[in-house]
């Protein structure tokens, strides 16, 4: 495994990288970094890389409003300065509506999509009565033990979790509200339809967050998109069951070939 840092337009973004072959793009969700991906990216035959989005783990953050299309643009910019096309891109909650957008603005960049636990086309809706408690998860390290235990609830490996706390304290301040701000704006609903490539939408069955509803949606917006619900598992079946995952994501790799 390697790690280094890139240049994107004004942005410097980290990211970790690891074997060669075909490239697959690993983009975070929210609270989260290119750890999340650590224990998944070793794919034999792939080229893995997973940035850390602006705004999150080591990478600079946003001077603007930040946007899920800004996010895509990001990991566009980020690909592009790598070199990268025609790759199979994997989103995990947030990160998977940056990745469905990404797709419908760059086809030439996304081969074949993975849908972790995403936010469906028509994003995720946010109350702003629930603001005071993401402000409270940014300032307090208990408050935000207990959201992100939620959203991991078969993790048992308690020093791996606290390091996904760490990493979740390094997001920049103005992403919290603004993070939850963006998904409750996002909606390409209207445009999925111009996506023809391949689609793995995954959702665990024990998620509190995305709803199996929700997660039927996502797969009804793609033409070539298939559901797969996987029993015992909560919102991050990447860090949750990772040899699951890599198991599932091989099948439909060699589905795509």
């Amino acid at each position: 495994m390697e790690t280094d840092f890139v240049s994107v337009g004004l942005l410097s973004m980290y990211y970790m990288e690891m074997g060669t072959g075909k490239p697959i793009v690993f983009v975070h969700g929210n609270t989260a970094s290119s750890l999340w991906y650590e224990r998944v990216i070793n794919i034999p035959g792939y080229h893995g890389l997973a940035p850390d989005m602006p705004c999150f783990g080591r990478s600079s953050p946003f001077d603007e409003e930040i946007t899920i299309d800004r996010y895509s643009e990001s990991i566009a910019g980020f690909m592009d300065v790598k070199g990268i096309k025609d790759a199979v891109v994997v989103g995990h909650s947030l990160g998977g509506c940056v990745v469905q957008m990404l797709a419908i603005n760059h086809p030439d960049l996304v081969k074949a999509m993975v849908l972790i636990d995403s936010g469906a086309p028509t994003g995720l809706v946010t109350p702003k009565d629930h603001h005071p408690f993401i402000q409270l998860m940014r300032t307090n390290r208990k408050v935000l033990e207990q959201a992100l235990r939620a959203v991991v609830p078969t993790l048992k490996e308690e020093a791996f979790f606290q390091k996904l706390v760490d990493e979740a304290q390094l997001m920049a301040p103005q992403a919290w509200i603004g993070n939850a701000e963006a998904l409750s704006h996002f909606d390409i609903s209207s445009r999925c339809s111009e996506y023809r490539g391949s689609v793995l939408v995954i959702r665990g069955a024990l998620d509190g967050l995305i709803t199996d509803e929700m997660a039927q949606q996502t797969a009804r917006a793609y033409s070539k998109a298939k559901l797969v619900t996987l029993d015992g598992i909560g919102h991050s079946v990447i860090v949750e069951d990772p040899a699951l995952f890599q198991e599932i994501l091989q099948e439909f790799l060699a589905g795509i070939k």
